[in-house]
């Protein structure tokens, strides 16, 4: 078939036929090839920025909780989700961010490096070496806020996680996964609990992390040196956000501490972790809200203050072995004001956590060292892990304690007191002086058995108040030296049966007998 026209309009329209498929083709090839830079779509600027905070326009499709970086190389994470603009908490210092400052999406969810070279070293909010030791090699990269390990993951605490402090381990004892809050004003030896529970995990492989949130640059230098001192700093890993940093990384900062622990906890590591303290973290969340302008309701805290810490804390737990195995133990720290344990942080972690040592300032300034109130601490969960033979030597003594404080209420103004009554307050002040104990001289198992087992059973009736800790150290040291069966039994077997209890006794006895 001929082509409608003449030989010139044919040629010219193959020509041009020719041309649009190759220009086709041409197209098809660049769409193929073309590299997608969806960075360079979602990018915002910054309308507004102040007190380590900033919002951004133009960003529409931020998640709650992922990384921007702003063109200064600071980062944020997106903590605020509006209709036409997001808010950021910034990671760093807000002095090169300004209004129009290009802020781009990462889609990371905030994240920090972690691994088993993370042991022995001090490190910020963000994972970064503060320390001045060098890089840290890490082996794998975790969320800060991440799910917590659901019921079916889960098994019941029935390992005992001892702190070495007698009045704890024998009446207020806690289990490995179980989340026990220390409670008190400021200066009642709240810290020094949670640092003698890390001393005594020395040797019983447990991973510890320890969480400074708004505190002096200072006190956590000098807890640093207190745990290298005692070669804990082998198996701790110290976070630190202190007074001088940015509210948002006060926030951040226990959420860190947390992921380098499930790193751990997963590997089927035990870790004991230890917030100090939680109250500063709420006021740092505070901060943040307000400025975020999100309402504030009771005690000016944001309502959705409760689930801060609820997040944080349920990440504790105890592992099945399908699951990994491992346990987080928690020691958050909470500071009252004035002894009111009813204010809305307290109540609010005192019904998060498992159970709460209460310290109390009265008892800390009459000389009782740990200030551990008897009446207002309990331990909902520990007894369950408590060591057989602890538990049988601790029998009576929180009731024994009891009667002594509402003994010694009742007859401070009395002087013709009658002989069994004498004998009890005798008893109760010398127990009250056994359970005082000074800073980084955790006991071990055996220790605590035999001190309670001797006391218990009146072998310690002869000794004066004020001479008891010397004769407990003697008498222990007695044991050790004479007798150093009975501790190793007692530390293999973890069991106090009666021959074991009678024959420590007579003991403590001769002892006794001995020291005259």
């Amino acid at each position: 078939v001929e082509p409608v026209g003449t030989k010139n309009d044919w040629e010219v329209n193959l020509l041009g036929a020719i041309s649009a498929t190759d220009i086709i083709s041409i197209i098809k090839k660049e769409i193929e090839d073309f590299d997608w830079d969806d960075s360079a779509r979602e990018t915002g600027e910054v309308i507004w920025v102040g007190d380590g905070i900033a919002t951004i326009y133009g960003i529409d499709h931020a998640m709650y909780g992922e990384i921007v970086t702003f063109e200064n190389g600071v980062k944020g994470m997106v903590q605020d989700i509006r209709q036409n603009e997001i808010g950021c908490i910034l990671f760093g210092s807000d002095l090169g961010i300004k209004e129009g400052t290009k802020v781009v999406r990462t889609k990371k969810k905030a994240g920090i490096p972690v691994g088993d070279a993370f042991l022995g070293r001090v490190v910020n909010a963000l994972g970064e070496p503060i320390d001045g030791e060098g890089d840290i090699k890490e082996d794998d990269y975790f969320p800060v806020e991440q799910e917590a390990p659901s019921i079916v993951d889960r098994k019941s605490v029935d390992t005992p996680l001892e702190t070495g402090i007698l009045s704890i381990d024998s009446m207020f004892p806690i289990g490995r996964g179980q989340r026990e809050l220390i409670i008190g004003d400021r200066q009642t030896g709240k810290t020094s609990v949670a640092l003698d529970t890390i001393l005594n995990q020395k040797g019983k492989d447990v991973i510890c992390i320890y969480v400074a949130i708004g505190q002096k640059a200072s006190t956590v230098a000098k807890i640093v040196s207190t745990l290298e001192k005692h070669g804990a700093m082998d198996y701790t890993t110290v976070f630190s956000s202190t007074a001088s940093d940015c509210a948002p990384l006060q926030y951040i900062v226990p959420y860190a501490g947390t992921a380098l622990a499930e790193y751990f906890m997963y590997k089927g590591k035990d870790v004991l972790m230890v917030y100090d303290d939680l109250s500063k973290h709420a006021v740092a969340y505070r901060a943040l809200s307000l400025l975020l302008e999100r309402s504030p309701g009771r005690e000016a805290y944001p309502g959705d203050v409760f689930y801060l810490h609820s997040r944080l804390l349920e990440r504790s737990s105890r592992l099945n072995e399908k699951a990994g195995g491992g346990s987080i133990t928690a020691l958050p720290i909470i500071e009252t004001q004035a002894g009111d344990l009813s204010a809305y942080i307290p109540t609010n972690v005192i019904s998060i956590t498992d159970g709460q040592i209460f310290l109390e300032s009265d008892l800390f300034n009459s000389g009782m060292r740990p200030a551990v109130n008897v009446g207002l601490s309990v331990s909902r969960v520990g007894g369950a892990a408590q060591a057989k033979a602890m538990k049988k030597a601790a029998g009576s003594v929180r009731i024994d304690l009891a009667q002594y404080r509402e003994m010694e209420i009742f007859t401070q103004f009395s002087s013709d007191l009658d002989e069994a009554t004498t004998q009890q307050l005798k008893y109760g002040s010398g127990l009250m002086e056994l359970l005082k104990q000074p800073l980084s001289s955790p006991l071990s198992l055996h220790e605590q058995v035999i001190t309670l087992c001797a006391a218990t059973h009146k072998a310690m009736m002869h000794v004066e108040t004020k001479k008891m800790k010397k004769y407990q150290r003697d008498m222990l040291d007695y044991f050790d030296s004479a007798y150093p069966e009975i501790g190793r039994e007692i530390e293999e077997k973890r069991q106090l049966p009666d021959e074991l209890a009678e024959k420590i006794v007579k003991v403590a006895e001769e002892f006794a007998d001995k020291s005259r």
